[in-house]
């Protein structure tokens, strides 16, 4: 039986998604069966003749709160959708008070053989009681969108990506940023050998494997000490962080 990667998405939005499923590795890899995509309408689960979904916060405020029985029922019926079929399910709730997305996560996410089920937030948030019904919270960084469906795509293709068969070459998930020891990809350059005065470093001209991958280490700890420090450790903020002048 084939292991697919299963998300499900419920989302006040579902046409949001509709060229992001159809295109590029993501949409291949739906039609070859390594990923599965559910949009669940949470409109369906409104409450009465307008199916609504929002009310205003209690206490006053701006802005309007999902209400907890539209999102609390939307979840429960996609658990027990997949309950149903043998399946297991770990539901996410996407919002700025979550933990925020890193790549441990996307790595640990793509190892679950669990449907994963993410309820995109809008408008002002959720009501509190909502988060008593999932099993975490993420957040896709330090800022605020309009909607979580953009942060449900990124963590798709963070997580899809780590696959194997959805890249075909499963080598440049291993060698990418944060990948590596936790540290920013070292510099790659392509044809031409001189664009505009600026030369291919010649250590990678050389054949010189050992070079090579002595060069490259050496670099991924200098670009992310000038500009992601926070991601070293004191030993690596020290020499080993100095390039190697010997080209």
């Amino acid at each position: 039986m084939k292991n697919t990667l299963t998300f499900d998405i419920i989302t006040l939005f579902p046409d949001l998604f509709s060229s992001f499923l159809n295109e590029s590795l993501i949409g291949k890899g739906m039609l070859e069966g390594e990923l599965e995509i559910k949009l669940t309408d949470l409109r369906e689960f409104g409450i009465g003749k307008y199916r609504q979904v929002d009310d205003e916060p209690y206490g006053g405020g701006p802005g309007m709160l999902f209400r907890p029985e539209p999102i609390v029922r939307a979840i429960e019926t996609r658990k027990l959708f997949y309950e149903s079929q043998g399946r297991q399910v770990h539901s996410v709730l996407l919002t700025p008070q979550g933990k925020p997305f890193k790549q441990k996560k996307a790595e640990a996410l793509s190892t679950c053989n669990k449907c994963l089920l993410f309820v995109c937030g809008r408008y002002e948030g959720f009501d509190e009681r909502i988060r008593n019904y999932v099993d975490e919270e993420i957040s896709g960084g330090d800022f605020i969108c309009l909607g979580g469906e953009v942060i449900a795509m990124v963590l798709i293709e963070a997580i899809s990506r780590l696959k194997e068969n959805i890249l075909g070459n499963q080598d440049s998930a291993e060698q990418e940023t944060f990948t590596q020891n936790g540290l920013l990809e070292y510099p790659q350059y392509t044809r031409p050998l001189s664009f505009r005065g600026q030369h291919v470093p010649e250590v990678l001209l050389s054949g010189h494997h050992a070079r090579i991958l002595k060069w490259r280490s050496q670099q991924a700890r200098l670009r992310t000490l000038q500009r992601r420090p926070d991601l070293l450790t004191k030993k690596d903020k020290g020499e080993n962080a100095r390039p190697d002048e010997s080209g």
